[in-house]
Formats: C-alpha cells, sequence, structure tokens
C-alpha cells in the first residue's frame, strides 16, 4: 500500500525580518505561522499519512512561547502525524525551543525527532529514520546510522536530514552539516527529505529539498512551496508534486536610467502591479539622470512603496545630471545660478572626492525649489 506524506522545512517561526521596519515586518513574521496554517489544511485534504519537517521549523532556540504556541495552534487542521526534526537554526540543545514546547504538553500526534532512532508506525508500511542536530554545526555525518538502521520487512525507508549534500551544492550553499550524495543509495532509502537549502531542488537521486514554504528573501531559487510525496513500495520511484504555497512574492529588479529620464525604474515597477501588495520588491537604479526626473522618481516612488508590501529601493549606482532647464528652475542669475554652476561642475567630477555630496546638494535644492522653498 503506497504511503504519502508531505516533505516541509526551513519555516524559520520567528524569524525578525529586521529590514524590512514596521507592520510590514511584522506581517511578514506573523504570515509564516499563517502559511504552516495552510500546510496544515494542504495535508488533511490530500489525506497524506504523515507532514516531516527537515529542520528549522523556527528561526532560532530564543523564540518566544507565544511564538510556539501560535505555531502548535497553526498545526490543528491536520491530525496526523507531525515529525519535527531538528536544524541548524534551532538545534536540539539541552535547553531548546523543543524541551520548551515539551513542557507545554503537546498533542500526541506531534513527534519531536531529536534522537537518531527509527520512527515506526503507520502499520508497517513505512519507518523515518530522522538525522537530528545537536549543535549549530556537527563535524560528523549525521546520517551515517542510517545505513544499518534495521527496519521491518517491506517498510519504506525514509531519512529525515538538515544539511548540505557533499559535491551538489547550489552556488549560494554554505558547506556545513555535509551529507553524502549517496546517502539514499547506501541507506536504500525510497526518499531523502531534506531542509536547509530554502528552494524546492532535487540534489541526487532520490534526495531533494522542499525549500522554505514561504519566501524569505530576494534569490531565484524556486522557494515557497511544500512536497507531496507518494511511494508505492521501497523500491518504487518516488512521485512528487510540488505545491505552492507563499503568499508574499519576493522580486529583486534592475534598471539602468539611459535617456535621463525615470521611465526604465517606472516600467520596471509596473510589471509588478498586478497583486501588489503581496509583493516584496528590491529596486536597484543605475545611470544619469536629470533633477527633474529625479523629483518625479521620488513622487512616483512613494506611490508604490505605498501600493507594494514593502519597496526597498539602493540608488547608489544612481546619479544627477542637471540639464539648463533644472538650473534655471533653481536661479536663472546672481549668487545662486553661480553657485549651482559650480555644483554641477563639482558633481560631474569623477576626481572630486566631495563628487557625491554635490549631486546631494544640487537635489536638495531642486526638491527645496519644487515644494516653494526660498529661491
Amino acid at each position: 500500500m503506497a504511503f504519502r506524506f508531505l516533505h516541509t522545512a526551513d519555516w524559520q517561526i520567528g524569524k525578525p525580518f529586521g529590514n524590512v521596519p514596521g507592520d510590514a515586518g511584522a506581517e511578514l513574521r506573523s504570515r509564516r505561522i499563517a502559511t504552516v496554517g495552510e500546510i496544515a489544511r494542504l495535508a488533511a485534504e490530500r489525506n497524506v499519512d504523515a507532514v516531516v519537517v527537515a529542520g528549522d521549523a523556527f528561526d532560532s532556540n530564543e523564540v518566544q512561547d507565544r511564538t510556539i504556541l501560535r505555531t502548535l495552534d497553526a498545526l490543528k487542521s491536520f491530525s496526523g502525524r507531525w515529525i519535527f526534526l531538528p536544524g541548524n537554526h534551532d538545534a536540539a540543545l539541552a535547553h531548546s525551543v523543543w524541551s520548551r514546547l515539551r513542557q507545554m504538553g503537546p498533542e500526541d500526534n506531534i513527534v519531536i525527532a531529536d534522537r537518531p532512532q527509527p520512527i515506526e508506525g503507520w502499520e508497517g508500511r513505512a519507518v523515518i529514520l530522522p538525522a537530528p542536530l545537536t549543535r549549530r554545526r556537527e563535524s560528523l555525518d549525521q546520517t551515517e546510522w542510517f545505513d544499518m538502521a534495521a527496519t521491518p520487512q517491506g517498510a519504506i525507508r525514509i531519512g529525515l536530514a538538515h544539511g548540505s549534500v557533499a559535491n551538489r551544492l547550489p552556488g549560494a550553499a554554505e558547506a556545513s552539516n555535509e551529507i553524502p550524495d549517496d546517502r539514499a543509495r547506501t541507506a536504500g532509502l525510497a526518499y531523502l527529505a531534506l531542509g536547509d537549502w530554502h528552494g524546492s531542488l532535487q540534489i541526487a537521486q532520490r534526495t531533494w529539498y522542499s525549500g522554505t514554504p514561504e519566501t524569505d528573501r530576494h534569490r531565484a531559487n524556486r522557494s515557497g512551496f511544500v512536497h507531496i510525496v507518494e511511494i508505492d513500495g521501497p523500491d518504487a520511484p518516488e512521485r512528487v508534486e510540488v505545491v505552492p504555497t507563499s503568499h508574499y512574492q519576493w522580486r529583486q529588479l534592475e534598471a539602468e536610467m539611459l535617456d535621463g529620464t525615470c521611465n526604465a525604474g517606472l516600467d520596471a515597477l509596473a510589471e509588478l502591479e498586478a497583486e501588489a501588495a503581496r509583493r516584496v520588491v528590491s529596486l536597484t537604479l543605475r545611470g544619469g539622470i536629470s533633477l527633474a526626473e529625479r523629483y518625479q522618481l521620488g513622487i512616483e516612488l512613494e506611490k508604490w512603496r505605498n501600493r507594494f508590501h514593502h519597496l526597498d529601493v539602493e540608488d547608489a549606482g544612481l546619479f544627477e545630471e542637471p540639464t539648463d532647464d533644472d538650473l534655471d528652475a533653481l536661479d536663472s542669475s546672481g549668487f545662486v545660478r553661480l553657485a549651482v554652476e559650480r555644483l554641477k561642475v563639482q558633481a560631474a567630477s569623477d576626481a572630486d572626492p566631495q563628487a557625491a555630496a554635490a549631486r546631494v546638494a544640487l537635489r536638495m535644492m531642486y526638491v527645496d525649489h519644487m515644494n516653494g522653498g526660498p529661491r
């Protein structure tokens, strides 16, 4: 009889999102728990036999008790077994989020897999072999014991681990808590459920990262999914359905100003207009722009900040190129005009260490002018 389970990881409940201030950051934190609730409902709808969480359910062992209790509440829609593996963020220390969770008296269907021993059940159809982390970085391979683990004949062997697969690392991953790339073969696993890499990825034979179910950074790594896995028998191939779960959509944009206008930057943002309230956007601007266009850009960016969930703008590579119209608008004659001309020359000089300050001064003078200040 087939064994069907949901594979997820890297919830990182309690992640602070310090770079997203105010209500927007608070909503990102709350949403991670709400997404766990969605996972519970999905597990119930699909009638899975278990949900396996391959590490880093919590962002740290210091999360508040209130956060733990809210997470437990989010699990209630699925009454089947939840298998939680301690990862590097929530390692099974003597005093950890898991020791505190146990003291709260969780439901019987919540299993904390903090010991390297088989987890049996499901009428002998499957056995889960966990490799918990007891510290943030382990020097030894925690999955080695899988190879010799005794399991009932005919049971589907499923490994559960958190770390980096040797020789198969994605380019941006760290080589920590290393796992051999042939562990599924040597241990006779039908599926090795991994956490640590935040994107959905088959990294080796029968070896999968599910990624984080709620995207949490600007990276093109196919995040925001869970896996529904079905296996017919110990030697049968896995059938993996990658199911989208992320509410927020993180996008990273770059725009080069080539014609002195702000059109390129605004056009890039306009492409994300659909479902703008769910967008977390990082926009990098480069190139030259007139003072009038820079002023207009500021107005338009503020509008987009109010529409997106969060907008972060990096404009260190954007510089002002004042036009004659810009200078005329500031002052047509006299001392101010002379000062503006000098600032313009200084701002355009690559060798002048005060060039950046000159550009800022020109911008401030123009903004003051447009806002009706003294001219």
